[in-house]
């Protein structure tokens, strides 16, 4: 679901340029894809096991051409010749090295606790990605959003928006660049009803590829 939520709040247009930085399967660059005509989206992933899945992925749903995945380490700069790009997304691991109780599969603790790039790294290399009036989107666990917001600010991200995905301890933050800080709290998505299902704005975002408005 995090997947789909981040591609949905992607306020791209046909022509512009996606980095989406821990790419994984491929599965935020192909919403984006599905949703936005002639935009093309570059994933950065760590492990080539799930980079070439993402490839895979790309040929079978006929977007191979709009999606390329490179395997590469955020520890280090990104390779020649990327970017820069209109947008950046990224889902980083939500967990820091130092209180996590990582899983034995290593391609899952790999996804879900920070190894060689912490998230101070994950938002530098989004920023070095991007163009001066580029847009940065992140999701991430609700409970780092002042650190994500305070490395932000120091980054030149002065117009951040949140919106919070209740009941999931999830939040969306986009930063654009601006000289003043402007922190903004947009409605909150409500994700289920009190009975039980998707309300009607998240059923169409998440079964109808509706964009996520912020």
């Amino acid at each position: 679901m995090d997947a789909v939520l981040l591609a949905a709040a992607v306020d791209a247009k046909p022509g512009e340029s996606v980095l989406d930085l821990g790419a994984g399967v491929g599965a935020v660059g192909l919403c984006i894809a599905a949703r936005v005509p002639d935009c093309h989206v570059t994933g950065i992933e760590l492990q080539p096991a799930l980079a070439a899945l993402a490839a895979r992925n790309a040929v079978l749903n006929d977007a191979a051409d709009r999606v390329v995945t490179v395997v590469h380490d955020l520890a280090h700069p990104l390779p020649p010749g990327l970017g820069p790009f209109d947008h950046v997304v990224t889902n980083p691991p939500y967990l820091p090295a130092a209180v996590a109780d990582p899983s034995p599969d290593r391609s899952k603790a790999l996804a879900t606790v920070e190894s060689s790039a912490d998230l101070a790294r994950w938002l530098t290399v989004a920023t070095e990605a991007l163009k001066p009036a580029g847009t940065l989107l992140v999701i991430h666990r609700s409970d780092r959003l002042e650190e994500i917001v305070g490395a932000l600010v120091r980054f030149g991200w002065g117009d951040v928006t949140v919106k919070r995905l209740p009941p999931a301890a999830r939040v969306l933050v986009r930063a654009r660049r601006a000289d003043e800080l402007r922190r903004h709290d947009a409605q909150p998505l409500v994700l289920h009803r009190p009975e039980s299902g998707y309300t009607d704005e998240a059923e169409a975002i998440l079964r109808h590829g509706q964009p996520l408005a912020f």
